[in-house]
């Protein structure tokens, strides 16, 4: 088999740039990126009003990396000048890495189907055959909403799909949304910011929650927004927690909700479904091991455990029982990929990582995986639970 490629990778978001630049300073030549729609896609077609949880801080001077960097040696920071990237901030930020760096990037190619012959693999695509040793799958998770199982979801309206809060406002003055993790109290404060009248309605209260995972539970950055909503903004918000929300049905009053254990919710405007999204590794879903319904990757490099060769990096990755779904988590892990794919190739790396190493973006001792409790137990956030009316919704119906 003639070689089109020593590593193809699939995605242009920060997964599959990350890993271009890594394998780049380890010397591995003919990498190729390619994505179904462009650089940074995804982030392009975020709301207009929604920024990245964590911040970009001025550290890299300091050894500390930026933690929305993909990079060592670059800084979201710096080349943006904000501390919180809008999603097309931060596009414009994985565009200049890719002219910075002439990383080989392919935009509007599709990957319809994937195998492994003998020692490589063949990539269909919607340009025709590719051929490559590796493959690192690093699609993202954006344009796969998850309907949470809902019956009649099409009714609603994944917070996915919302390109600008504000233009969704001028549509009612009551929103009700499905699902109480970041993306559902994000929505609720743009709508709260807005002067609506919010009903949350979550399976569970994450709101409350103190998970020993941060990727389970809200982010201290959207714990201030939400009590700074509750306490300013000229909204309201209600939460019902243990209603879980089984089927969605017009009525001509606007839209009913069946919930479990309880009496239907009324919703005058279509329901907002903050339920997440897919894993993106599940259109290649055969060739991937899995456990309770989660994909396994080798500790060794985050690779297939069926099918040699074959890497991934992004938010669906997970070790121990710790998610690595946001940037600063899932690129500690671009340099193990990109040490492994030089060492098959027999590349000498030499000093190549190092960098990468000393800042984090080479975490190879997942002991830190095992248990991320903090020594000093959590007080309870009063001043939220305070400005915040919580219904036990199943009971109270």
């Amino acid at each position: 088999m003639k070689l089109s490629h020593n590593v193809l990778i699939v995605g242009a978001g920060p997964a599959g740039l990350g890993c271009a630049l890594a394998l780049q300073a380890a010397g591995v030549e003919d990498v190729v990126v390619v994505d179904e729609k462009g650089i940074g896609a995804s982030f392009e077609a975020w709301p207009e009003q929604m920024t990245l949880l964590t911040p970009s801080f001025h550290s890299n001077n300091f050894g500390f990396a930026d933690l929305n960097a993909i990079s060592p040696e670059t800084s979201p920071a710096d080349f943006l000048n904000t501390q919180h990237p809008t999603g097309k901030d931060y596009a414009l930020y994985l565009r200049a890495i890719v002219k910075h760096y002439e990383l080989s990037v392919e935009p509007n190619v599709r990957v319809t189907s994937l195998r492994r012959v003998r020692d490589a693999f063949e990539v269909q695509t919607s340009k025709g055959l590719r051929t490559s040793r590796f493959v690192i799958w690093a699609v993202g998770e954006f344009a796969r909403p998850d309907l949470g199982g809902i019956e009649g979801a099409d009714f609603g309206l994944h917070n996915s799909r919302v390109r600008d809060w504000e233009q969704l406002a001028l549509t009612g003055d009551v929103f009700t949304l499905i699902g109480g993790y970041e993306s559902g109290i994000d929505a609720a404060i743009q709508l709260m910011q807005l002067g609506k009248k919010v009903h949350l309605l979550s399976r569970g209260h994450p709101w409350d929650s103190d998970d020993p995972d941060p990727s389970r539970a809200l982010s201290p950055r959207t714990r201030d927004r939400l009590k700074n909503a509750l306490l300013e903004a000229p909204g309201t918000i209600h939460f019902y927690k243990n209603a879980e929300v089984l089927a969605i049905r017009p009525v001509r009053s606007g839209f009913e909700l069946d919930v479990r254990d309880g009496k239907p919710f009324h919703s005058p405007t279509p329901p907002i479904l903050c339920t997440g999204f897919r894993s993106a590794i599940e259109p290649l879903r055969d060739l991937w091991e899995w456990k309770k319904g989660s994909p396994i990757f080798s500790e060794a490099a985050d690779e297939s455990t069926l099918t040699p060769g074959l890497f991934y990096s992004g938010p669906s990755l997970q070790h121990r029982g710790m998610l690595f779904c946001f940037i600063y988590k899932y690129r500690a892990r671009f340099g193990v990929i990109a040490r492994e794919i030089a060492g098959r190739l027999g590349i000498d790396i030499g000093d190549g990582l190092d960098l990468w190493k000393q800042r984090g973006f080479l975490l190879d001792d997942l002991k830190c995986c095992s248990d991320c409790q903090c020594a000093v137990e959590p007080e309870q956030d009063h001043q939220l639970n305070q400005h915040a009316e919580v219904i036990e919704y199943a009971v109270a119906a």
